[in-house]
């Protein structure tokens, strides 16, 4: 995948309507004037600022624009800048506008079964996400058998389901730059099952939990690659098949990882609304496993808010979770990799963000002595594991110990070899920064030196 992404709206409705920055200014001075707000300069630079976020347009010039791009004026006032120029991307509108019906997750998986959307911002504004979090309460499950072609009986739901527990483990040995192809394929298979068979309203339903699990997969994988905006279309799709599915389980378990991607993304509040309204109908959540990622990922955003308190408590509502699950095969296979060395490393990436390394060491020491997660507590996903080591190595360099953290570093290194990720290549570089601060130790200085 291409490392270049488009991170702001405005950059994106340029491209689409291929207009210049010089184009587009004076298109919107000429709306500006006709609508009565007076005269507007149009020098090219001021597009750059919009876009860099060092300056933010005049109401009235935003009112220019949003009439040159048919967004109703109410919209801006509604949504804010630039939230409101994602009404202008016109390929987000299906994902996001349509009913919360099968016929609409049907059309929803139309939208997200093609190549990667190389977008490298996050789509939902807040208003959109609380009402995403509300449709998904009403959302009309699948309640009748399909018609239109061949028979097809739960075998090949089943044959779908283990083809996607193969990508979920290839994902854990080559990161989501080598999968995303292959989850886009399965959702275009199952669509078209939906769409072209015949079908009895049980497997009809399986077939939407197949879907929300490989669009959920689409999701985290281009997350992983650096791609925001195409992970969040992918977890809104995966949301809706949820939904017709009448799977709370695999919805709450897409409520935890577009949560991840929210408050990674700056967005504490709105992944804390995800995961609340994820953790209301924890009653008929059918896993454990489940209910303790939720509460370690409400730690995780508590955490980038600055809430320790809240954060610390949410840590000890996963474990106490965590302590009800049974083994990993009697629970929904697509959280295998959900351990108590997983929460762990959750608890301790927590307290780092809080500024307690210590307490974070204590974490990441107890994930490594817990039996179920191996060496590293991360399920087998090496990506994930470099990425909780780095934060280890982050730790210990917060105490001073830069012996420590050069060992760690050093395997990180050693797990990142052959991940296609843009998390661990980002999470690696950042490491390496903080470790640019102390190359005055010749430990320090010779990692730099052998790693540059």
């Amino acid at each position: 995948m291409e490392t270049v992404r488009e991170r702001h709206p405005l950059t994106v409705v340029l491209k689409h309507r291929r207009w210049t920055a010089t184009s587009f200014l004076r298109q919107v001075a000429d709306r500006h004037s006709k609508l009565g707000y007076g005269g507007m300069a149009s020098r090219r630079e001021k597009v750059s600022r919009w876009i860099s976020g060092t300056a933010t347009p005049g109401i009235t010039s935003q009112y220019a624009m949003a009439h040159l791009l048919q967004v109703p004026r109410g919209e801006v006032d509604a949504r804010g800048w630039p939230d409101w120029l994602l009404l202008a991307i016109r390929d987000d509108r299906t994902i996001l506008e349509s009913p919360w019906t099968p016929a609409g997750s049907v059309t929803v998986l139309r939208e997200v079964g093609g190549p990667v959307d190389r977008r490298g911002f996050l789509i939902a504004s807040t208003g959109t996400l609380a009402a995403m979090v509300a449709q998904w309460g009403t959302a009309e499950p699948a309640s009748a058998a399909t018609q239109v072609g061949r028979r097809i009986s739960s075998e090949v739901a089943t044959q779908l389901d283990v083809r996607l527990a193969a990508l979920r483990h290839l994902d854990d040995e080559l990161g989501g730059g080598h999968v995303y192809d292959a989850a886009t394929t399965e959702i275009r298979i199952i669509r078209r099952l939906l769409a072209e068979t015949t079908h009895s309203e049980q497997v009809g339903r399986r077939l939407y939990s197949a879907a929300a699990e490989a669009c959920r997969l689409a999701g985290w994988c281009a997350y992983d690659s650096g791609y925001h905006a195409e992970a969040e279309r992918q977890f809104v799709a995966a949301l809706r098949a949820a939904g017709s599915a009448g799977d709370t389980t695999t919805g709450a378990t897409v409520h935890a990882f577009w949560a991840n991607a929210r408050y990674t993304g700056g967005d504490p509040r709105g992944a804390l609304h995800l995961l609340e309204a994820a953790l209301a109908s924890a009653g008929v959540i059918s896993s454990p496993r489940v209910i303790a990622m939720l509460y370690a990922r409400k730690a995780r955003a508590h955490s980038v808010a600055g809430e320790a308190t809240a954060s610390y408590r949410a840590v000890d509502q996963a474990l106490a979770a965590y302590s009800k699950a049974g083994a990993p095969a009697e629970d929904l296979p697509a959280v295998y990799w959900v351990t108590a060395g997983e929460l762990h490393q959750a608890a301790g990436s927590a307290a780092l963000a809080l500024g307690e390394p210590k307490r974070a060491l204590v974490h990441f020491g107890e994930a490594v002595r817990d039996a179920s997660a191996g060496e590293i507590g991360t399920g087998g996903h090496r990506g994930d594991s470099a990425i909780h080591l780095a934060r280890r190595a982050e730790a210990h360099l917060a105490l001073g110990e830069l012996d420590a953290a050069v060992e760690v570093a050093e395997r990180v290194l050693e797990l990142m070899g052959g991940v296609e990720s843009a998390r661990g290549s980002s999470t690696l570089a950042e490491l390496r920064g903080g470790l640019r601060e102390h190359q005055d130790a010749a430990v320090v200085r010779s990692f730099l030196g052998l790693t540059a």
